[in-house]
Parts: structure tokens; sequence; C-alpha cells
């Protein structure tokens, strides 16, 4: 998803959350982290979906947790905004869903997307109070927590 977010916004936003540094070599990690977790969330939306005798994936049926609503809200307050476009034509490169997101859905995505690299960016903060520039064992423990939870 590096086209989502373009280094300096990347800089700006884990900087403004959670007082880190990080690069551009952190992007791809963190664009491989939105993708996969983007990914993993509209695959059990469209389980809930299909359990539900629906064709479409509605937004009731995404898995927002309270925490990560509350990313989305934070993501907000910071005034920041990521572009649609970009993130579904990296959604078009994973494998295909079984159902098609609502318009609803997709104007959701951006907002998703953003609470998801706040919560990244806090994570960070709560596992190591004083890092400064997250190295590869604090993205590996940080993912596996969000593997874990989400």
């Amino acid at each position: 998803m590096s086209d989502i977010m373009a280094v300096s916004r990347f800089e700006r936003l884990f900087r403004r959350t959670a007082g880190l540094d990080v690069d551009k070599n952190d992007l791809r990690r963190l664009t491989e982290f939105l993708d996969q977790k983007l990914y993993d969330l509209l695959l059990v939306s469209q389980a809930a979906a299909k359990s539900n005798g629906r064709d479409v994936i509605r937004p009731w049926d995404l898995p927002l947790t309270k925490g990560l609503q509350e990313s989305m809200h934070a993501f907000r307050e910071l005034d920041e905004e990521l572009e649609l476009a970009p993130i579904l034509e990296q959604l078009a490169k994973l494998p295909q869903l079984d159902l098609e997101y609502d318009e609803e859905v997709r104007a959701m995505l951006p907002q998703i997307v953003g609470g998801l690299t706040v919560a990244l960016a806090w994570t960070f903060r709560t596992l190591d109070p004083d890092v400064k520039n997250p190295d590869t064992t604090h993205w590996d423990r940080a993912i596996e927590i969000f593997n874990r939870l989400l």
C-alpha cells in the first residue's frame, strides 16, 4: 500500500500519534501490515455477510472492535486524509473475495486504514515506552499482537 501513503505522511502520522521516527524503509513493513489486516477484516466481513444470507458486505459486517473504532476516531482527529483509489488498487492485488463490498464499506476503507496505522503506532509505544525508532523486533512483536487479536 505504498501508494496509499507518501513517506512524508507516514512519518508525520507516526510522529504525531506516538512520537516515533520512521523512514521509507519502514513504509514497506507498514504496507505489508495494512495489506494483511485489511484483507483479514474483509474476509471476516464476508463470512458475516454470508451467514446472514447477503451477497454483499455491508458496514455492520465489518468486525470493528471498540479499540479499532477509537483508533479510527483518533485518525480523524489528526485531520489526515487517505485517498480511496490507491486502497482499492492495492486490494485488487490480493486474492479476490467471493462477495463485493458496498459503497458504504468502500467509503470507510480510508478511515479503517488510518485507524490501523494509528493503532500500530500506539502498539509500538505500548510495547516499549522508550522506543524512538522501531526496529525489526518491534515490528515483529507488534504485528504478532495484531495477528492474534485482529
